[in-house]
């Protein structure tokens, strides 16, 4: 089968041959249809300290098809549609007990979904309801960061939200925030072509970066500030903008995983008793929900994807992801 190998030291990914994979005992065979390429590929393969080991299979966004199960699996047949939760879980540590498969350190990941075929554990995978396309199915993990963001701001019905970022997890937690019953939801982004996208999702103001921003945040909120902030940005100084922007005694929700030191003035935060918290991954519930739930909203996940390409494309299509683009979702087909 065909497989995207990311070589290590920012070197572009390729396409390697492996041997096809066989299920064993627990395990589903999967033909990989759509793996979506995210923010996190581009930055764990750029050389840096947070890069993917050398060697690895990369892709978590991904959905396919069962092809084959091994023994002591049941309730699945041949061609059955599923997302796969890409995170192996030991069950048995305090980030299990919590539901987060990401933070589990003694079992590895499922980054398989920029390949032809993938072997996994039954128990990861979500099967989708027939009214899902593989597309829908590849977005489930995305869609999941963002609700596991919202669902544990503690984010109550009529909340001012203010949405640092235009890219999918803030797209996503715009959506989930207008689901979840937010109040009035301002987006900010510095790409003025997100401004319909943002809108598209629930947003009712776009605002852009400017030396006016606060004043037009705080019109925004007819004069007020935002409850709740969610920094998806992922980029130094914004977490500072987030404490400068939200409300006394508000709350910010850190979900951009940047990288670099991103420094905040304490006394700032302290004058407005506001509360950071920083999120990572989801639960196998968010999945679940996920896949139940997401074509019962008030508008299609899918808008977000702007291109699909084939698996031998894929280093061209990172490459083109880490220039100046108009891309919000590429899908990669396999």
């Amino acid at each position: 089968m065909k497989a995207a190998i990311y070589p290590g030291t920012g070197r572009p990914i390729v396409i390697e041959s492996l041997p096809d994979p066989d299920p064993g005992p627990g395990e589903l065979l999967i033909r990989v249809h759509r793996c979506g390429i995210c923010g996190t590929d581009l930055s764990m393969t750029s050389g840096g300290q947070w890069d993917f080991p050398a060697g690895s299979q990369i892709g978590h966004e991904y959905a396919g098809e069962v092809v084959a199960f091994g023994r002591g699996v049941h309730g699945y047949k041949s061609g059955d549609p599923v997302a796969v939760l890409p995170s192996k879980a030991c069950g048995d540590c305090i980030a299990c007990d919590h539901g987060n498969h990401t933070l589990c350190r003694n079992e590895g990941g499922l980054m398989l979904g920029f390949a032809e075929y993938a072997v996994i554990p039954a128990s990861l995978a979500v099967r989708l309801p027939s009214t899902l396309s593989m597309a829908d199915g590849a977005l489930v993990e995305p869609l999941s960061v963002s609700l596991y963001g919202v669902r544990r701001s503690g984010l109550q019905p009529g909340d001012s939200v203010l949405v640092l970022g235009g890219g999918t997890v803030a797209l996503y937690a715009i959506y989930w925030a207008r689901r979840l019953g937010a109040g009035r939801i301002v987006a900010m982004s510095r790409s003025e072509r997100r401004r319909e996208l943002c809108l598209g999702m629930g947003a009712d103001v776009f605002v852009s970066y400017s030396d006016e921003e606060l004043l037009e945040v705080a019109a925004a909120f007819d004069g007020g500030a935002p409850r709740l902030v969610f920094e998806c940005v992922g980029a130094a100084g914004m977490l500072e903008k987030s404490v400068q922007l939200v409300a006394p005694f508000g709350h910010i929700i850190s979900l951009g995983f940047c990288t670099a030191p991103d420094p905040v003035i304490p006394a700032i935060a302290s004058y407005k008793c506001a509360t950071l918290q920083f999120l990572v991954g989801y639960s196998l519930a968010e999945f679940e929900y996920v896949a139940s739930e997401m074509n019962k909203g008030h508008v299609d996940p899918k808008s977000i994807i702007t291109h699909s390409a084939a698996l031998n494309d894929l280093p061209a299509m990172m490459a083109r992801l880490r220039q100046p683009n108009s891309d919000t979702k590429i899908q990669i087909l396999c």
